[in-house]
């Protein structure tokens, strides 16, 4: 019994070991508000959620909930990309750079 229940956990552990991480999934968009000093425009670069990963217009509906919290209204979103095409994107982000 005790050596059926060692060998059914090492085929488990075996298994999940086997199964794909999740891929991170990034987003850099443009977006614009008015404030009191005119029209303020925005670059920033956001994580999203594996269901938005799919295409532009699945990351679109994430990112507008997410950056109309501060009065941003998303104007496009430029690409989808990995974790290999996050320094790249970090200084023309600045303080939107994973902020939402």
């Amino acid at each position: 019994m005790k050596k059926h229940l060692l060998s059914l956990a090492a085929a488990l552990l075996a298994a999940t070991l086997a199964l794909p991480a999740a891929a991170e999934c990034y987003a850099d968009y443009r977006a614009s508000r008015r404030g009191g000093s005119g029209l303020e425009l925005q670059y920033g670069v956001i994580e999203l959620p594996d269901s938005a990963c799919a295409s532009t217009s699945a990351a679109s509906s994430q990112i507008r909930q997410r950056i109309s919290s501060d009065g941003w209204e998303l104007l496009d979103v430029m690409s989808i990309f990995g974790s290999d095409g996050l320094s790249s994107r970090r200084g023309r982000a600045g303080d939107y750079f994973l902020r939402y």
